[in-house]
């Protein structure tokens, strides 16, 4: 069982344990992304001014699509609604012409770096899950 310490290292395990199915699959869209940026990475800054332009006309659309009365906002979903049109706009531009099948990259070496940081993650939520559980007695 972890300690009652709040230290940031115990938020944190607290946190990657805690994550169920939604936000693990969240999260590893989210990594594969990052590992794709870094494999692929443009530094047209027409390309990242672009995608943040998408991101800021399709997040709003969202809010207001998604905006319900008398109802708190949850400022991690009001995030994430900008988020995610973000890195599908960069996405998209990043690997178009590169010979991606659907989201995948056509370099074995690429797709295995990919899938090794999803897994790595999912290992990650496992081992944080452990840590955080409470002892078994006997």
């Amino acid at each position: 069982m972890l300690p009652t310490s709040q230290s940031p290292i115990h938020i944190m395990i607290a946190y990657f344990a805690r994550l169920n199915t939604s936000r693990l699959i969240l999260w590893c869209y989210f990594i594969w992304y990052v590992a794709v940026v870094c494999l692929y990475f443009d530094a047209s800054l027409v390309l990242w001014i672009s995608s943040l332009g998408m991101s800021l006309l399709i997040g709003f659309a969202l809010i207001l699509a998604s905006r319900q009365p008398n109802q708190a906002t949850d400022y991690r979903v009001v995030f994430r609604l900008f988020l995610i049109p973000f890195c599908v706009s960069s996405y998209s531009a990043l690997i178009k012409g590169k010979g991606f099948i659907l989201l995948f990259p056509p370099s074995p070496r690429d797709l295995l770096v990919c899938l090794l940081s999803c897994l790595g993650f999912i290992a990650l939520h496992f081992i944080c899950k452990a840590i955080a559980s409470p002892e078994k007695a006997g």
